[in-house]
């Protein structure tokens, strides 16, 4: 498994519009997933080292952005064939075994990925209240393993000067994880 690292942030590229189906059963498009501020899109997946790693931190900052107005939306883009730890029925007791504060969605055909351009999981699009990417970096400093308490929270601290001032800061990390399984 090879370590990849996405592209830096493309400042106002428009978010890709979507239709998917969600763990809670219900279909998500983009302008239902998108908070008053903004929304932050993240690329994710069951198995993943690098997400099992930060777990507890997405839903930490997912739930104290909602504070801020910006909403959260996670996606699974990875081939469920070849990695049956990424299949919807698992993906539905990830997001329960984890209180997930955000729609899970499944992009079976992995068309959303692409649109986006994600490469890896975590892979981390934050999009101020018009649509327009400001950051696409990492959560912080962990990488498969989660990094020491006190980390500065970079993701967290990007989404809050989003809804701020619906802008991200020019200074950006690149995330890091596991390569989309592409069928």
């Amino acid at each position: 498994m090879a370590a990849l690292e996405p592209p830096v942030c493309d400042f106002g590229k428009k978010a890709p519009d979507f239709n998917l189906p969600g763990v809670d059963d219900r279909m998500w498009s983009l302008e239902q997933c998108m908070g008053e501020k903004g929304l932050l899109v993240m690329f994710i997946c069951n198995h993943c080292p690098y997400v099992k790693a930060v777990h507890e931190r997405i839903i930490r900052d997912t739930l104290e952005l909602k504070q801020h107005g910006i909403n959260s939306v996670a996606i699974m883009s990875n081939d469920s064939i070849n990695y049956p730890a990424d299949s919807f029925d698992n993906m539905k007791q990830i997001a329960l075994q984890h209180g997930y504060n955000f729609p899970y969605l499944w992009d079976e055909t992995q068309q959303v990925a692409k649109d986006y351009g994600a490469v890896c999981t975590p892979d981390f699009f934050g999009y101020n209240a018009e649509y327009e990417l400001q950051y696409r970096g990492r959560l912080d400093a962990s990488r498969k393993e989660t990094a020491p308490d006190g980390t500065i929270r970079e993701l967290f601290e990007a989404m809050v000067l989003i809804a701020q001032t619906g802008q991200g800061s020019k200074q950006q990390i690149a995330s890091i994880g596991c390569s989309i399984k592409w069928k």
